[in-house]
């Protein structure tokens, strides 16, 4: 663990490394949610994502997300988060299908992971995925956790409306949620 500190790009790569194989290779759900937090957080840091793109992390934190394991399905949402900054991770996670996986997550009763879920649709944001982000059952979710009484949760939801959607979008939605046509029963999160 010595190493974790380390500029040589070289033992950063085998620290990551050694971190990616424990949790390949050990049967202990403490000990897989313990380096799933380590690795979402050495997705925060950029110098970490040449190694964390070559070991497939972004891969890893997508399994993760269809875990019975809630604190298996935050942390991997968490680093999905962190990478989805990145534009070469943003890529593999669209192309491998997941705008669907983290749209689920929109629907945990856990506030740090549902955060983190729409945090990364903003980062996935692009030409060519805008529509499924923006899909009415997605905004229908981002109106209903505007009114949550979670400031950060209300927040975050208020700048997705705002930044992602047009006003037409949202008023679409506004208007299938009270002629109750909506399409997704997502509960808003405890806290």
């Amino acid at each position: 663990m010595s190493r974790k500190g380390s500029s040589d790009p070289s033992d950063r790569f085998e620290y990551l490394q050694t971190l990616v194989t424990e949790f390949q290779d050990t049967d202990s759900e403490e000990a897989k949610e313990q380096v799933l937090a380590n690795l979402a957080n050495f997705a925060y840091d950029p110098s970490n994502m040449k190694h964390l793109r070559e070991l497939q992390v972004a891969d890893l934190f997508l399994d993760m997300l269809t875990e019975e394991n809630d604190n298996f399905v935050e942390f991997g949402m968490g680093g999905l988060c962190n990478l989805s900054m990145d534009p070469e991770c943003r890529h593999v996670i669209l192309e491998s299908g997941g705008i669907g996986l983290v749209t689920n997550c929109l629907s945990s009763r856990r506030e740090e992971t549902v955060l983190s879920a729409i945090t990364t649709l903003m980062n996935l944001l692009t030409p060519s995925s805008r529509s499924e982000i923006t899909d009415p059952a997605i905004l229908q979710c981002m109106l209903r956790f505007s009114l949550s009484q979670s400031p950060r949760l209300s927040s975050l939801a208020a700048v997705f409306l705002q930044d992602c959607c047009t006003e037409e979008q949202v008023a679409g939605a506004q208007r299938q949620m009270q002629e109750g046509q909506s399409a997704v029963g997502i509960p808003l999160p405890g806290n």
